[in-house]
């Protein structure tokens, strides 16, 4: 485990904190014919081996860092401005996919997922289920009663269910840690925000719509939790 943490460590020294900008800025102009490139990569190497601290790492920081170059090669040609958020995503998450198979070769180790218990896979489904599926859900009930003006606001691309799946699951953490205080903040906090659109939006069904769409998404998440803490009751 100390190694994976040594290498997610060095990883964020090397790819955020010891990279300027202007490299990343050259690298996009020359990609492969880019210096920084290949500074990058030695420095990935360097940083894995001396974080790690032993000498028999040395061939497995050589090749996280080569793999680590050659994610980054493909993402500089295949990336463009549109695609350039989706891009980075997927050169973090390759990035720790490879930090964690070097961590799991270098240790011997192999991941047994009989090992994950009845309150994993419980705990697993219900926070799946308050994501896309349950904003899926919200959209289908309140969907006769949309506001003709509601797509004319100003508000971020699909902000709302991005901000309604992270309430949920902010209620969901709160209901299994058996904070329930931190739920009525939660809440009030939204209303405070929520208020100065809805005063000044002037539309009463916007406010109703508004209102049903937060108590369906305050109320699906408690439920979950209330479920899934059950659940877990049963298998402790």
């Amino acid at each position: 485990m100390i190694v994976f943490v040594k290498l997610l460590l060095a990883h964020l020294i090397g790819d955020f904190l010891l990279q300027p900008t202007s490299w990343v800025i050259d690298k996009e102009t020359k990609k492969h014919r880019s210096i920084y490139l290949y500074l990058h990569t030695l420095l990935h190497f360097i940083l894995a081996w001396l974080l790690v601290g032993e000498t028999a790492f040395v061939w497995f920081a050589l090749g996280l860092a080569i793999i680590h170059g050659f994610i980054d090669f493909l993402k500089l040609y295949f990336q463009n401005k549109k695609t350039q958020r989706l891009w980075f995503s997927v050169d973090q998450i390759l990035h720790l996919l490879v930090i964690i198979a070097v961590t799991l070769i270098y240790n011997n180790t192999t991941i047994d997922f009989t090992s994950f218990g009845n309150q994993f896979w419980i705990t697993t489904t219900g926070f799946i289920l308050l994501t896309k599926p349950t904003s899926i859900i919200i959209k289908n009930i309140i969907s006769i009663w949309t506001p003709e003006n509601k797509t004319n606001d100003d508000s971020l691309q699909n902000a709302g269910n991005y901000i309604g799946i992270l309430e949920r699951l902010f209620v969901f953490c709160f209901i299994l840690t058996g904070h329930f205080e931190a739920i009525g903040f939660l809440l009030a906090a939204k209303s405070i925000f929520r208020f100065g659109d809805l005063k000044e939006a002037k539309d009463r069904k916007l406010t109703e719509y508004v209102l049903i769409g937060t108590l369906l998404s305050f109320g699906i998440a408690l439920l979950i939790g209330l479920l899934v803490q059950t659940g877990l009751g049963f298998f402790l």
